[in-house]
């Protein structure tokens, strides 16, 4: 969306005296070329709202897709469907039961997506200027996707550790406060970062899909690259879904190492606590075969759809609101 700082005007045709010729209109702005010194602010106000609206507003069915990923669910909690869970879990646990550690992850999405989108716009553009000389890279888009992934996982891992355990059914945890006292206690500092590199693992792959994709999907239907809400929703939504159908495999293992399912542990004689990628791996291939490692997948991909297509709309708007705003200010002075 190309914004212009102002028009200049034009003496009128006809004849008379020779007038002075109009100043020249300040140069056209593309919103996603930011003002120098407001970019970097811009990009993470931008992505720290983008985060946290697309994990609310989908996090019941992100609690769904925890619960379908357990490898021996309870068999109170097991579901066929992402409506039949949600259902069932309102009539028998109550109508918030759905929304229980919502607030960490809250607290962790702000500051964890505010330095991810702000990663990755200054890097995709230092690589496309150097691959592609100022041209969009997908190479450039993958590996700027995969780094911004890095300082994402950092702040959102222990956020994460909180969530799913306060997810599963019948959860011993009263409160956020309390999970992360006695998982502190019991377990130690490093049950935060248990399955950090699962979760990179994951992560990495699926950032690198996502945002090449997304990319692509913008190339296809949005060339000119305005801003274009029905673009940003579309690119999103088919970003997420393939992302998330292609590392499901990995998000089932790091629900386990996140979760230590006590039930699913013990009946492969795994006593303490599980931890590694590799032993990750191995175990839900002992409890449920190669069919276990698309457990959720279902949850996964309604939920990642949505999540993404809220992600970039919002980030976009925002990205383009808080541009015209810093341009209007400086044509006003």
């Amino acid at each position: 969306m190309e914004l212009s700082c102002g028009v200049g005007g034009s003496a009128a045709p006809g004849p008379g005296p020779a007038t002075a010729a109009a100043p020249p209109a300040p140069p056209v702005e593309e919103y996603e070329s930011l003002p120098s010194g407001a970019s970097l602010g811009t990009h993470m106000v931008a992505g720290a709202v983008a985060g946290i609206m697309e994990h609310t507003v989908m996090y019941p069915v992100d609690s769904v897709k925890t619960r379908m990923q357990s490898l021996q669910p309870d068999p109170k909690a097991q579901y066929r469907s992402v409506y039949e869970a949600l259902k069932k879990i309102v009539l028998t646990e109550g109508f918030w039961r759905p929304l229980r550690g919502i607030n960490v992850t809250m607290l962790g999405a702000g500051p964890a997506h505010a330095m991810y989108f702000a990663c990755y716009e200054k890097m995709k553009k230092s690589l496309s200027d150097t691959i592609q000389h100022g041209g969009n890279s997908h190479l450039a888009n993958g590996i700027a996707g995969s780094v911004a992934t890095l300082l994402h996982d950092a702040v959102m891992n222990p956020a994460e550790v909180v969530k799913q355990r306060m997810q599963m059914f019948n959860s011993p945890y009263k409160s956020v406060l309390a999970c992360v006292r006695t998982v502190q206690k019991v377990e130690g500092f490093g049950a935060f970062y248990r399955s950090y590199t699962t979760q990179l693992t994951m992560n990495v792959p699926f950032q690198a899909i996502h945002f090449i994709t997304y990319e692509f999907m913008q190339e296809q239907i949005n060339p000119r690259r305005e801003y274009n809400p029905r673009s940003h929703i579309v690119s999103g939504a088919v970003a997420g879904a393939v992302a998330a159908a292609a590392t499901t495999p990995l998000d089932v293992c790091k629900t386990l190492l996140n979760t230590q399912e006590n039930m699913a542990l013990s009946s492969v004689n795994i006593s303490g606590h599980l931890s590694g990628m590799v032993n990750a791996f191995k175990t839900v291939y002992q409890l449920g075969g190669v069919s276990g490692y698309f457990r959720g997948v279902q949850a996964r991909v309604i939920y990642q759809m949505p999540s993404t297509a809220i992600a970039w709309s919002v980030y976009e708007f925002f990205k383009y609101f808080l541009t015209k705003h810093k341009l209007e200010k400086r044509t006003s002075l």
